[in-house]
């Protein structure tokens, strides 16, 4: 993901709320395990390239929810014989998946409300 710093102001790409990572690997992972280009590749085929999550952040990321027992690792081989790390959600994980759901589902509720006011502030 290319974070943009929140005092930027240009229209370039989608700037992200802190958080919204992880919430897109848990996410990811509740298809099945992934190792993390299959992670990076489905978040980008399901934005329709609108994002694009960069390594030097998903990995980081990844260890973060591993060491909060979100997910779990376990080497294995690849689709084409090569070896790799496999990421899966765990049932603390699906929770936090479902709980941060709910909350970003509440947020863009009220964004929407927000973006369609009828009215102005008074």
């Amino acid at each position: 993901m290319t974070p943009r710093r929140a005092e930027e102001e240009e229209d370039d790409g989608v700037e992200l709320l802190q958080g919204t990572l992880t919430m897109m690997i848990l996410k990811a992972l509740s298809w099945g395990p992934m190792h993390g280009y299959a992670i990076l590749s489905w978040l980008q085929q399901v934005s329709e390239d609108a994002l694009r999550v960069e390594e030097g952040s998903l990995y980081p990321a990844l260890y973060r929810l591993e060491d909060r027992d979100w997910i779990a690792a376990e080497w294995a081989l690849t689709e084409n014989g090569r070896r790799a790390k496999y990421y899966r959600l765990t049932a603390a994980g699906r929770r936090q998946l479902a709980a941060q759901a709910k909350s970003y589902q509440e947020f863009t509720a009220a964004m929407a409300r927000i973006l369609n006011a009828k009215y102005q502030p008074a």
